[in-house]
């Protein structure tokens, strides 16, 4: 059993804080509204991210991030990635200096470029033995909810992740072990712009050859991207890659894929994100995951494709033909 401080209260950090006291650990859960963590601790249900699912007795919240990462062995991140940043510079003097730093986000920093990993590393200046990254698909309800689900657990030190492996095993939830930390951020980043492609063809009312065809070309631009930046290409067929891109792309249940199929019917970005709290990360990511891929001189006609449409510069019609119409190649290049 371990000590272990979940910073984030939306649908995946309670959600992973729930597989995390299954699995016998002692959890608590910081949120940065009052109210919503008296209501956890009053009612042991999270009403506003996670309605009717019963939190284990072993999470307690507190909107206290020095009282949450008080004596903690880890720390597990969960805020939206393009906050991460802010959180870590208010409370990260607290984050106990030998305690393992848990990565649930899936972004690239907008301006920097940076894997979430590297913005951690450069705030608390922990070293690549002390940061991990759980990933792989993991939608937070299903979790939540104990249905069987498998994930992968990166870091580059192998024993870190073994370690992490046994703290979040339960009868319902599978963790698999990993040194490829790129690679599975990379995948978790690049998959929720995937799904918003995909999510548009549905809001077009297109089938499921057109949303097989961005899901596999997806997947290569994904691959090609990992390589490019030293991943191991074999991560890109497992859980973190086509498992995480396979989950985003086919549920409903997928912010990325729900945002994409309202932007196909004709909702703006503005009318979306004023409609709900969740947040869509392939929206902010689009743009740096784009950004980052000319860096590395890697072409990515999706995530391209898709940051112009955020980005107003297309319509939803657009992006499909643009896509169709571009020079035709062998599919293995």
């Amino acid at each position: 059993m371990a000590q272990i401080a979940v910073m984030g209260a939306g649908s995946w950090g309670t959600a992973f804080a729930l597989v995390l006291a299954d699995a016998g650990n002692e959890v608590r859960l910081w949120g940065r509204r009052r109210e919503l963590c008296d209501a956890v601790n009053a009612t042991h249900e999270n009403t506003e991210y996670l309605p009717g699912i019963t939190l284990p007795e072993a999470i307690w919240a507190t909107s206290d991030p020095a009282e949450a990462l008080a004596d903690c062995e880890v720390v597990v991140l969960a805020m939206p990635s393009q906050q991460l940043r802010a959180n870590l510079t208010s409370w990260g003097e607290h984050v106990p200096v030998d305690a393992v730093l848990v990565s649930l986000m899936k972004g690239v920093e907008l301006g920097t470029h940076l894997r979430m990993s590297e913005v951690i590393a450069e705030l608390t200046g922990a070293g690549p033995e002390r940061i991990a990254v759980v990933t792989g698909p993991n939608l937070a309800r299903e979790i939540a909810a104990r249905e069987p689900a498998a994930s992968v657990v990166a870091c580059a030190d192998h024993g870190v992740a073994e370690r992490l492996q046994k703290l979040c095993h339960t009868p319902s939830f599978r963790p698999y072990t990993n040194t490829d930390v790129v690679g599975c951020e990379l995948a978790g980043t690049t998959k929720n712009i995937i799904g918003i492609a995909v999510g548009v063809c549905v809001g077009l009312g297109f089938g499921d050859n057109s949303k097989a065809t961005i899901i596999t070309r997806g997947l290569a631009e994904t691959a090609r991207l990992g390589v490019a930046m030293g991943a191991d290409p074999m991560t890109f067929s497992g859980l973190a890659g086509m498992g995480d891109l396979v989950a985003t792309c086919s549920s409903p249940l997928s912010r990325n894929r729900t945002f994409g199929e309202k932007l196909g019917t004709g909702m703006t970005v503005d009318e979306i994100a004023g409609a709900t709290r969740q947040v869509a990360e392939g929206v902010k990511s689009c743009t740096s995951v784009a950004e980052l891929a000319a860096l590395h001189g890697v072409e990515m006609p999706i995530v391209e494709h898709v940051a112009a449409l955020v980005a107003g510069k297309l319509t939803p019609q657009e992006l499909v033909s643009a896509m169709i119409a571009r020079q035709t190649k062998p599919e293995t290049v």
